[in-house]
């Protein structure tokens, strides 16, 4: 099978990532998708990051209903701090019957140069690309042909979702209602739990 990981603190969840998510898994050739829970980094301060298990469960909540899509708490197993080429080498070892591919942001994909090892990275895998808006509002500007035609890096026209769990923590705590921004489990599991409003 390909997968499609798609790397993110989710703190929380959202339908943005959902909508990402199930986008790649309906219009490209990957057949499934991993949302790889990224653990916490224990030399940064952790401040609204919710527990490793927390965020895992809310991923669990969001993507039940989603066959193509599935929690993974691969990293969590792995040493601190984790480089994404770790990952994917320690995943081809563990499931060789699967072929591994990275889903990002535009954002990302301009910092791809700055990753450990992304020489190895773009030798062994393909990358699926979302756009995202720049600062302006605009679509981001493609980035520096190396990368805009590599063969590996697929440009996919996938929706431009404007929504940051961020956005969605400081309106909890500013008792908004952010409940159309959330999967409805994840809204009630939040609020039962009061997770965000302090």
């Amino acid at each position: 099978m390909k997968i499609g990981l798609y790397f993110g603190t989710f703190n929380p969840i959202h339908i943005g990532h959902l909508i990402i998510a199930n986008h790649m898994a309906e219009y490209t050739g990957l057949d499934q998708i991993w949302m790889v829970v990224t653990p916490h980094n224990p030399l940064k301060k952790k401040e609204t990051l919710l527990d490793d298990y927390q965020r895992l469960q809310l991923v669990h909540l969001a993507t039940e209903d989603y066959p193509k899509i599935k929690p993974s708490d691969i990293e969590f197993k792995l040493s601190q701090p984790n480089y994404t080429v770790n990952t994917l080498a320690h995943l081809q070892d563990k499931f060789p019957q699967h072929t591994f591919s990275l889903i990002m942001g535009e954002d990302n994909l301009k910092s791809l140069h700055k990753w450990k090892n992304y020489e190895v990275i773009m030798q062994n895998h393909e990358i699926y690309v979302y756009p995202r808006l720049d600062a302006k509002g605009l679509a981001e500007e493609a980035p520096n042909s190396a990368f805009k035609n590599n063969p590996k890096i697929y440009f996919i026209d996938a929706p431009i979702v404007e929504i940051s769990s961020t956005f969605i923590r400081e309106n909890i705590k500013n008792k908004k209602n952010v409940q159309p921004l959330l999967p409805s489990k994840v809204w009630e599991y939040l609020d039962h739990n009061n997770f965000y409003k302090k």
